[in-house]
């Protein structure tokens, strides 16, 4: 297998650099997908069919966002095979983790299939937007598999210590995108369908060609997939099902804000899908810098090199407070074009320059969550974060967002947001600096 980075050891600032950078560049490149989308799809079709790729989204994280979870778990336990050494462990739990993720794969693809329309009615979709919803989310929910094969496969890598070549498998999977979007969308006048094809042969292809190039390269030690033993299975479960139910949690939490959202009208929507769209970008560095920690931080937990893991969270702290500081600058000033860069109506263009304006500066708050979660997550305290989550979107989120903006009106749905992140940031720091997340051991040492 390629040597790949170890973080037991070395400079903790030049690490998290060199090992988020490609990380964050691979986050933009994916969320590039969906602005592609809603770029072609905004200024060609118009503000409905924006606002119902945007919808559509939501469901379409909400269908596999339990799985995307169980992936996630992938970092936690082969981070500290890494830190351990154990090479024989890795690959056993590499196996298993490919066996679990077809077959629920192929399940949630059903699941988005065949439950579409009813779905979308529930979440108050607006009837203006619906077919076009129902469209996107069919054929997405078709190709789910390609795209959570090739996000485990970047996964895999980063666990291990590569965010390099991941950052190379996304790139051309966007480049494909941005090159089959127009045809399908224009020359063939496919319109949301178009959009929707163009993204799931992209993602079909990439994670072909990812596959071919961690095989010949020998990248992570894959094999002709076979029947997981018992013990690895139920680990994975251990650490996968409320690793799934976060996914679960916070997918759900995002598709409530979005029923509140949706019952202010079409223009409201519109704009906060604008809005929505950069909200991705934004946050970008914070979401990166946490899958960086978590990585690092199980290596080091691997390894009980404890003084690196705090030391690791701490400088992920401070990067995360200079970058999103300077980022919600830069929003502030820029909100108004970046919207027009997608939607043109004056009443949408309008709620969203507000909303961009005035969240901004909560988001180094809600920084703080993806870093101290990405460290705890490390040890193997997944119903820990769980909780954290069902906090965070439950117990503040969406009853702040739907309180502020029954009282406020639309300009609540952002104060009601900000809120929560101040408050939750509170609440994760008290579980890291007090929970007993530290004393969790998920294997015997070798």
């Amino acid at each position: 297998m390629k040597q790949s980075y170890d973080f037991t050891q070395g400079n903790i600032w030049r690490q998290l650099f060199a090992f988020s950078l490609p990380i964050m560049l691979a986050n933009l490149l994916q969320v590039s997908y969906q602005i592609v989308d809603s770029l072609w799809v905004g200024n060609l079709i118009g503000a409905n069919a924006l606002g119902a790729v945007s919808v559509a989204g939501t469901v379409i994280f909400v269908a596999f966002s339990f799985i995307l979870g169980i992936n996630n778990a992938t970092l936690t336990i082969l981070s500290q095979q890494k830190g351990k050494g154990d090479e024989r462990a890795l690959a056993r739990y590499l196996n298993a983790f490919v066996v679990l993720l077809a077959a629920l794969s192929l399940l949630a693809s059903f699941v988005g299939y065949a439950f579409a329309e009813i779905i979308l009615k529930l979440l108050n979709t607006p009837p203006a937007m619906l077919g076009q919803a129902k469209a996107y989310l069919q054929i997405n929910s078709m190709g789910m598999i390609f795209v959570i094969g090739y996000n485990f496969i970047g996964t895999v890598l980063r666990a291990l210590g590569d965010s390099k070549t991941p950052l190379k498998i996304v790139l051309a999977a966007v480049i494909l995108n941005t090159v089959l979007d127009p045809i399908f969308i224009a020359t063939f006048n496919l319109g949301v369908n178009g959009a929707a094809l163009a993204t799931i042969l992209a993602q079909g292809l990439a994670f072909l060609a990812g596959l071919y190039i961690i095989l010949k390269g020998k990248l992570a030690p894959f094999s002709v997939p076979y029947l997981p033993e018992k013990k690895e299975v139920l680990l994975i479960l251990k650490l996968g099902i409320p690793a799934g139910l976060q996914m679960s949690v916070i997918s759900a939490g995002a598709a409530a804000v979005m029923s509140v959202v949706n019952a202010f009208g079409p223009f409201v929507v519109s704009g906060y899908s604008a809005a929505h769209r950069l909200d991705h970008v934004i946050m970008l560095p914070a979401q990166a810098l946490g899958t960086a920690v978590n990585s690092m931080a199980g290596q080091n937990i691997g390894a009980n090199k404890w003084e690196r893991v705090f030391k690791i969270a701490r400088y992920g702290l401070f990067t995360n407070f200079c970058i999103m500081f300077f980022l919600a600058l830069l929003v502030y000033f820029l909100a108004e074009p970046a919207i027009k860069l997608f939607i043109q109506e004056p009443a949408a263009v309008g709620f969203g320059k507000t909303f961009l304006q005035t969240i901004a500066f909560f988001y180094p708050f809600l920084g703080i969550n993806f870093i101290l979660n990405g460290t705890v997550r490390a040890s193997g305290a997944m119903y820990q974060v769980l909780i954290l989550n069902i906090i965070s979107f439950w117990v503040l989120r969406y009853p702040l967002t739907l309180t502020f903006s029954s009282l406020l009106g639309e300009i609540g749905i952002a104060l009601g947001m900000g809120s929560s992140f101040i408050i939750s940031s509170i609440v994760v720091f008290c579980y890291f600096r007090y929970g007993g997340w530290r004393k969790i051991r998920l294997t015997e040492s070798r």
